[in-house]
């Protein structure tokens, strides 16, 4: 191994030190910087100092077409406990190829042949390797950051249509879920209210998963549902980007909480600072859900419901595409519709997002009107 890889490794944890902050964020740079430096240490065998404007589009391309080896099929630990150590995972790999849930469902497999890096992958490979290089220029360790020096990016990138659509329930999918959710909190509580407070919360208040899991950042309790001086009611949250926002809460979403706080044994509406889990491991007053794989679960099985449901009913494409349904759906199916009703800027800031234009994806009026002149013709 050469000198110089000792020090750059340095440097690249400092750099990730500074994440540390915020989970998410944190496992997307670890991620793509694992992959430059396996990159240019192990098959350049270079110094990260010394790359230039090529050397980085060798690496973007190195990116879209990885060799098999460097593939994986499964998501799995990069390291092992033994004996109180950790091990590296032989198993473990940058890349990882994937299959659709519908496509997985019907029993195909993932194939390293058909890994494809996305566009939004390489616009983050752009962004967290210009982050770095800059990071390296304020600590004076180099003087040239070569992301700079690309001034074509856009010709790694697959032309895609302008008006993408949004992957939602339609109204007739989610009001089956619902209300086969709540057919069956009716029946068994204990198995399915909180399945069906947690569908609300991520369609009504537009949560992300990752938002109703308590991480060392945030842990959600009850108390963050709080009335002000006006008597309105919000939720408050930290989500992408480690940013604490306030969600205006909606009179549906405050009868679901009064109705899951009944079925607690809680008072129908939070006190200030009630320290309660929002999510619980279990339907006692317990410890907070702390992994977002159980809430994937719980939802999916929702899912899973109201497709037998839509089949019954002989509702046969709307069961097909609801198989193909994950739980970000539901935040995307709640903007959608709110943004109909609502001021955009409102919807934007209960959604957190970083600006008007992402909330206006969510607007279909223009795909409705090319639809409907199709229709006529």
């Amino acid at each position: 191994m050469p000198e110089f890889v000792t020090e750059e490794f340095r440097w690249v944890l400092n750099f990730l030190y500074s994440y540390r902050g915020s989970s998410n964020t944190f496992n997307g740079y670890r991620r793509d910087l694992e992959r430059f430096i396996s990159w240019c240490w192990f098959v350049r065998q270079e110094s990260l100092m010394q790359l230039k404007r090529l050397d980085i589009e060798a690496f973007i391309e190195f990116c879209q077409k990885p060799p098999q080896r460097w593939i994986g099929t499964k998501m799995v630990a990069r390291f092992n406990s033994k004996d109180g150590l950790r091990l590296a995972n032989p198993e473990w790999r940058p890349f990882i190829v994937k299959v659709s849930k519908l496509a997985f469902q019907d029993g195909k497999l993932p194939d390293k042949k058909h890994f494809k890096l996305s566009n939004n992958g390489i616009k983050q490979l752009f962004a967290i390797l210009g982050s770095f290089y800059q990071f390296l220029i304020q600590e004076e360790v180099t003087q040239i950051n070569p992301l700079l020096q690309i001034r074509q990016k856009s010709k790694f990138l697959r032309k895609e249509p302008s008006a993408k659509q949004i992957r939602r329930l339609s109204d007739t999918q989610w009001q089956t879920v619902l209300i086969t959710t709540t057919k069956l909190a009716d029946q068994s509580p204990r198995l399915y209210e909180r399945s069906l407070f947690m569908l609300q919360c991520l369609c009504v208040m537009y949560l992300r998963i990752s938002e109703l899991a308590a991480s060392e950042r945030w842990t959600p309790k009850m108390g963050d549902f709080f009335r002000d001086p006006n008597n309105d009611w919000w939720f408050k949250t930290v989500g992408k980007g480690n940013k604490l926002r306030q969600i205006a809460v909606s009179n549906p979403m405050l009868a679901a909480l009064q109705r899951y706080r009944k079925h607690l044994g809680l008072s129908p509406l939070p006190s200030p600072d009630e320290q309660v889990p929002l999510i619980k491991q279990s339907n006692s007053l317990g410890r907070p859900m702390t992994s977002t794989r159980p809430i994937r679960s719980l939802i999916q099985q929702c899912f899973d419901l109201a497709v037998e449901q839509l089949k019954k009913e002989e509702k046969f494409e709307e069961a097909e595409m609801l198989r193909s349904a994950t739980v970000h759906w539901l935040r995307h199916t709640g903007i959608s519709e709110d943004v109909k009703r609502r001021p955009r800027e409102h919807v934007r800031d209960d959604a957190g997002h970083s600006s008007s234009a992402i909330t206006d994806r969510y607007v279909d009026v223009e795909l409705k009107e090319r639809a409907a002149s199709a229709k006529k013709g």
